[in-house]
């Protein structure tokens, strides 16, 4: 029986991107509202924080090393954009991509992290031919498991069987916990009603998902109604991109498990998160021996910021409550 893990707590500013993007928060202001929840781990965005990227001068990098002590709190992932379709006329060659993905690997050690984010699209041979300069710059890379895929894909089971059979320490992978969405999340569910959806035929789909119904042929259900408009059918095509994948998988793969992305819609005044089964997940998690951080990844801002002002700060900290109260510490 295994060791039971040590989670810890941190936040992806990506969080803060309605405020950050607004002017009404700085990087630093973004920091320090993460230190305020009682979380210490840091998850940065460069290409939408850093200003001047991809380049970081000696002075930023004190200043970034400053805030961490001010703030007692350390760099934890770096999330890459891997830009395949840069130019409108081709894709980048593989020894571009793999260009691109050492001048993050270089920045990210400039910044201190240890782990670099990278995205379901990257090709794998870019990966494998990027491997040596993760080694050398002590940086491992992660690749985000995100809906729509999951494990047990094709897509995955590619990845996981080069990740096993050639035995290296510097590739892994990154749970984003929007894998794991049990029931539709309810702002998602009030935007499409807000938008104009039939009340009725949005909850007919998120029923239908709650229950397992095949996501395709609710679609096919909703798209033959006569009432039915756009906004309902729509409604149905992003069910069929949600989903909800057994948090017990989690256990197989615990030892290439880097980091975790703690992704959530909302969270009620009762500190829930109520459309993916928090609990269940860091249970799993602790007691499969997980020694990482969990990260907040808020993204509800999107699905409500059409009737009320977003409050991500809030929305953090509530989230911290949740995980704090899961974690124990």
């Amino acid at each position: 029986m295994s060791e039971k893990g040590n989670i810890k707590r941190g936040v992806s500013l990506y969080s803060y991107q309605e405020e950050f993007y607004k002017g009404e928060l700085t990087l630093e202001q973004c920091i320090a509202e993460v230190s305020k929840t009682g979380a210490t781990g840091i998850e940065l965005l460069p290409e939408q924080m850093l200003k001047g990227f991809p380049k970081a001068s000696d002075e930023f990098v004190d200043q970034w090393f400053g805030w961490m002590d001010q703030y007692r709190v350390e760099p934890v992932a770096y999330d890459a954009f891997l830009d395949n379709k840069l130019f409108a006329n081709r894709l980048l060659t593989l020894e571009e991509n793999v260009d691109m993905m050492v001048r993050d690997l270089k920045l990210a050690n400039k910044l201190g992290f240890k782990v670099l984010r990278t995205l379901v699209s990257t090709p794998l041979e870019v990966i494998e031919h990027s491997l040596p300069y993760a080694e050398e710059y002590g940086v491992k890379i992660a690749l985000e498991v995100h809906a729509p895929f999951t494990f047990g894909t094709p897509w995955f089971e590619e990845r996981m069987e080069y990740i096993i059979k050639s035995r290296t320490k510097w590739f892994g992978i990154m749970p984003d916990l929007g894998i794991f969405v049990k029931k539709m999340p309810p702002v998602m569910e009030e935007r499409y009603i807000r938008d104009g959806g039939t009340p009725k035929i949005i909850k007919f789909v998120s029923e239908s998902y709650a229950n397992g119904v095949n996501k395709d042929e609710t679609f096919e259900v909703v798209k033959g109604m006569k009432e039915a408009n756009s906004v309902d059918i729509a409604y149905a095509e992003l069910a069929r991109h949600i989903i909800y994948t057994d948090p017990i998988i989690l256990k197989q793969y615990i030892p290439y498990i880097m980091h975790v992305h703690g992704k959530y819609y909302d969270i009620t005044k009762d500190f829930q998160e109520p459309s993916i089964p928090y609990k269940d997940i860091v249970q799993v998690l602790q007691d499969a021996g997980y020694n990482g951080y969990i990260n907040s990844e808020y993204e509800g801002n999107r699905h409500i910021q059409d009737f009320k002002k977003v409050d991500s700060v809030k929305q953090v900290k509530n989230h911290q409550q949740l995980l704090k109260s899961l974690v124990g510490s």
